[in-house]
């Protein structure tokens, strides 16, 4: 069994406690990272700023002649001869506001992730078999921002909106950052004071009794459940990210039918199997209208099962965690349908997928930590 190490003249609680408190912050970060995200998207901000620079770009236009070129910028590519057709310095400038917002806390997004692992690691807080998976976080972080840049250049010359495929490629990289912290948060939060392990319950158990080892099978079978759960919930939001890059949420304002039909005219517009499901803004809803209502049932079903199973308290309480999470965010995505997509609707659908994200992790990791603890039967 591996145990994570620090230095022996200083307790490792506490720099535990340190790192814990420093995922909670990169999860909030990661949030606020991901609302203004939606708030750019939405408000068709993204494209405002038609140049990458790291370090220059922290600061916006100071003067009338930097906001005459940034504008003049702006007006050469394609969305400004649709999307925005007409658009005035005046209202250029508050699409530019929130894209430069946003860029402003992604860098701060990464600084929350870089500088506290640097000060930890600097310091050797951080236990031997925590490093690489924290120093993952700063450089997924990093590659989040290339990233990003590489979606905007999709929108800059032939399109008048980014690639839906890089947009959901955004999302999956942030939705992967927000897992790792979570996961890890979660692990520290149940560390014993004694020490932790990076395997808790690692070993062979002796479980003589067959009720024993029938709740042992029970917990791992809950286990895998959950785990498919999380798998589901992911695929779920990726397919959000597409029908946000396609503007799909705004045909077939309708619910539980599409304009009265189960599979709507147009469903198979594409001759391309694969284009067709990805491309296809009436595939596109359709795909992630049964996802979300498959995901809300597995849920829910999880949520009403786990009181008859052998899991503790605390798992217990994660999966309907879940459950409650994913009925919040079944409501939201209805009214935000039938509503066509206002901002502030968008915006809390996708806040709120996240946290279903969040929730999921935990509950994964409960049940885990559940699965592995000595039967009391």
């Amino acid at each position: 069994m591996r145990t994570l190490t620090s230095d022996p003249a200083r307790d490792p609680a506490n720099d535990l406690t340190a790192i814990r408190r420093w995922m909670q912050a990169c999860i909030v970060a990661v949030f606020a990272a991901v609302m203004v995200g939606g708030i750019t998207r939405l408000t068709d901000s993204g494209l405002s700023i038609t140049e990458w620079r790291p370090i220059a770009g922290v600061l916006p236009p100071m003067s009338d002649g930097g906001w005459r070129m940034a504008y003049e910028a702006y007006l050469r590519i394609p969305q400004a001869q649709t999307t925005h057709a007409g658009i005035t310095l005046e209202g250029f400038k508050v699409i530019y506001w929130w894209e430069w917002f946003h860029r402003l806390m992604a860098r701060g997004v990464g600084l929350v992730f870089a500088l506290p692992y640097l000060w930890l690691f600097l310091r050797g807080r951080i236990p031997r078999d925590l490093r690489l998976r924290l120093l993952a976080l700063p450089l997924l972080t990093l590659a989040q921002g290339a990233l990003g840049w590489y979606m905007v250049q999709s929108g800059l010359a032939e399109r008048s909106s980014v690639s839906q495929y890089r947009l959901a490629a955004h999302l999956a990289l942030a939705l992967a950052i927000l897992v790792v912290a979570t996961w890890t948060w979660a692990e520290l939060r149940t560390a014993d004071d004694s020490g932790w392990t990076a395997d808790p319950g690692g070993g062979d158990r002796d479980h003589s009794a067959v009720a024993a080892e029938i709740a042992a099978a029970s917990r791992v079978r809950w286990r895998v459940a959950i785990g498919l759960l999380l798998a589901i919930v992911c695929l779920t939001i990726v397919t959000g990210a597409f029908v946000a890059g396609l503007d799909a949420g705004r045909i077939f304002n309708t619910f539980p039918l599409m304009e009265g039909a189960v599979v709507p005219e147009g469903y198979l517009a594409f001759a391309s199997w694969w284009r067709n499901a990805f491309e296809n803004p009436i595939a596109v809803q359709l795909h992630h209208r049964i996802l979300a209502l498959s995901t809300a049932a597995f849920a829910l079903i999880a949520a009403w099962r786990v009181g008859a199973s052998p899991l503790d308290p605390a798992a217990v309480k994660a999966v309907r965690d879940v459950g409650k999470a994913v009925l919040l965010q079944v409501a939201l995505g209805v009214a935000t349908l039938l509503l066509a997509v206002p901002v502030w609707a968008g915006v809390l659908h996708q806040f709120v997928g996240a946290l279903v994200l969040g929730a999921a992790t935990i509950a994964l990791h409960a049940v885990k930590r559940a699965a592995r603890a000595p039967s009391s039967g």
